[in-house]
């Protein structure tokens, strides 16, 4: 699931590209920003359904069998014990999965070329050949061999990853984050009564988290000048130029945070934004940022702008 430096991870992006837009309208943008973060739980039951549909695979295959001009025995009589596997029943059979899948209209079958280049691939595998002899059909079984088609044919299958990436402009930022959540779903998936088992939200709190990246990207935007005037302040000796776009933008969150946000302690707030530049901005940017940063929080504190609460307050 998403946890906030995700988030903020999302609202720079979204706040970088606002900054390169013709047009910059907020609201269109911040709707922008909620579709992108939402594509993360669509990436995730995405993937949820192409282990779905490849159990379901099982069945075309065992039909295209039977087709066969000179069928041997074992065409005749398939093994179709994937079709079966409970892992994949139960997400069938949960409400909301069901309503996701609506949602975002997925369905693999459209091209069943992915599907079948997994199944050729799992029909070859020594684990697939043992899932197949043994005759243990638990719950805990089932997730074993969806969980090696997962991790060994899904993630390692070149055409599945290009499609995934084609699909998803930020797959390469977020498929650690849909992994974990589909790793995360095959330790929660216990129980064999479906209404029983829950799929993993995008975060811990949606309903807190959804209004603190929400706020944190209109707020930024909103006070934009305001607080390029606060940095341009600090940095009179710099020509404008010369200070990175991506560092203005790092620079402007951390302050919208520590003036808006009274729950954030301020170390939090800088160290976020810190970690940040050094994956997002220059190599010398996280020195800059901080001593630029430090500069704005001490004149911000004698001004007795900041307003923190609880654990937050400036002093811890």
């Amino acid at each position: 699931m998403l946890n906030r430096r995700h988030l903020r991870i999302k609202a720079l992006q979204d706040i970088f590209a606002w900054n390169l837009a013709e047009k910059k309208d907020i609201s269109t943008h911040a709707k922008i920003l909620m579709k992108n973060i939402d594509s993360v739980n669509e990436m995730y039951i995405s993937m949820l359904s192409l282990l779905v549909e490849v159990t379901q695979y099982t069945a075309y295959d065992a039909e295209e069998r039977l087709l066969k001009h000179l069928p041997n025995s074992e065409d005749l009589n398939p093994n179709t014990k994937l079709l079966h596997n409970k892992f994949a029943i139960l997400l069938t059979q949960n409400p909301e999965y069901v309503s996701y899948v609506a949602k975002y209209r997925i369905n693999w079958f459209s091209d069943p070329e992915f599907l079948k280049s997994i199944f050729v691939s799992l029909k070859a595998s020594a684990e697939y050949k043992t899932y197949l002899s043994t005759e243990d059909d638990s719950l805990e079984q089932s997730k074993e061999i969806m969980k090696f088609i997962f991790r060994k044919l899904i993630l390692k299958n070149k055409n599945i990853v290009q499609a995934f990436e084609d699909k998803f402009i930020n797959w390469e930022v977020d498929k650690e984050v849909m992994q974990g959540m589909v790793a995360k779903t095959f330790k929660q998936f216990t129980s064999e009564n479906p209404f029983e088992n829950k799929l993993i939200p995008i975060s811990a709190d949606w309903q807190e988290d959804g209004k603190f990246v929400e706020d944190l990207f209109i707020f930024t935007l909103r006070n934009d000048e305001k607080y390029q005037s606060i940095i341009a302040e600090r940095t009179k000796n710099w020509e404008s130029e010369r200070i990175a776009l991506m560092d203005t933008i790092l620079m402007k969150m951390a302050i919208c945070e520590m003036l808006n946000f009274p729950s954030i302690p301020v170390k939090v707030t800088i160290n976020e934004y810190l970690e940040l530049s050094k994956e997002y901005s220059t190599p010398k940017s996280n020195t800059f940022i901080n001593g630029i940063l430090d500069k704005i929080l001490t004149d911000l504190k004698k001004d007795k702008s900041i307003i923190k609460t609880g654990r937050g307050l400036v002093e811890d």
